[in-house]
């Protein structure tokens, strides 16, 4: 049976396709690590509306419902110093800003889309 440890500790699997107990470490680590960036409230949301395409911070607001203004513009923060989003700004007038993913949060896409297909299989919730 694979383990989403398989592909970080695939170097050192045995010859009958065993992972060894010390190769886990590090790719749980690493899950920590990204769940520690990524499982913040809202997060996964917003990246979900913003890989439909580009989005303002009202559209955004409207469409994420439940969101404070501050926590979203957090958020959005926290994204674009990540590197998954970018933030545009066209001069108006109207001045409006607009968020896309970048090629990094469009990478992680196909790993959100698991996440919740897995949410939707086997959580009651």
């Amino acid at each position: 049976m694979s383990s989403v440890f398989d592909a970080a500790a695939a170097p050192g699997e045995t010859a009958d396709g065993a992972v060894p107990a010390d190769a886990c470490g590090p790719a749980a680590e690493d899950l920590a690590r990204a769940f520690r960036f990524l499982g913040k409230r809202w997060t996964a949301m917003i990246l979900g509306h913003l890989s439909h395409g580009a989005t303002g911070f009202r559209d955004l607001s409207r469409g994420i419902g439940g969101i404070s203004d501050s926590v979203l513009s957090a958020r959005l923060a926290d994204l674009t110093d990540g590197g998954l989003i970018a933030r545009s700004v066209s001069e108006g007038p109207p001045v409006t800003v607009t968020y896309t993913l970048t090629e990094r949060g469009q990478a992680l896409m196909p790993a959100l889309g698991l996440i919740a297909a897995w949410a939707r299989d086997h959580l009651d919730c």
